[in-house]
């Protein structure tokens, strides 16, 4: 790991709860790390588990509504020509904006375990103008079980903590899978639905 990002995370984390809720906030470094350095603060007896999820989904829900709202109010063209600054590409927007419309407002909660769209996916939310009160329980929703996951993980490599990457793929592999099922189960309820009304 760099020493900007040890730099940082100590400087982030020095603030206590207040710290891991900005940096989820910002995402001024990968959340996986973030999270991890909070279960081995957690691990440390600095901080609690309790605390640190709360923060963590707190500030994670209130980035992907910053995002929306870019989406809603911005639009495409504002994605298009500011993304590389949220470090999401054209691409990324273009999958996320697909998924979104094919599958519906319920891709909210699964596309948050994917690598990538689970980022993306809020601007296409707010582009299509969704409820906002729907968009922040889907996504808080989901950010619970991701920072369980990671800083869980964190309290359980204590002072390897900066290996989660390495130590979190047999973890995040059943994780994407089981968004894999939700998703698959979500989207044959829509079709079933479709199907239904049809005959009505």
């Amino acid at each position: 790991m760099s020493a900007f990002i040890h730099q940082v995370l100590d400087y982030i984390t020095g603030l206590g709860y207040w710290g891991i809720f900005l940096g989820l906030m910002l995402e001024v470094i990968p959340n996986e790390l973030l999270l991890a350095y909070a279960g081995f603060l957690v691990s440390n007896g600095q901080i609690t588990f309790i605390g640190a999820m709360l923060c963590a989904v707190f500030g994670g829900t209130l980035a992907q509504i910053v995002l929306y709202w870019i989406g809603r109010y911005g639009g495409r063209p504002f994605v298009e020509r500011f993304g590389k600054y949220l470090l999401i590409s054209k691409h990324h927007i273009d999958v996320a904006e697909s998924w979104f419309n094919k599958y519906g407002t319920g891709m909210i909660f699964t596309a948050r375990f994917v690598p990538v769209v689970r980022h993306a996916i809020s601007i296409p939310a707010g582009m299509a103008r969704m409820p906002l009160s729907r968009f922040t329980i889907y996504t808080a929703l989901a950010l619970v079980p991701y920072s369980i996951l990671y800083i869980w993980l964190g309290m359980t490599l204590k002072d390897n903590w900066q290996k989660i990457n390495e130590y979190a793929g047999p973890y995040i592999k059943p994780v994407i899978m089981a968004a894999v099922v939700l998703t698959a189960l979500y989207i044959a309820y829509k079709f079933f639905m479709k199907r239904r009304q049809i005959r009505e």
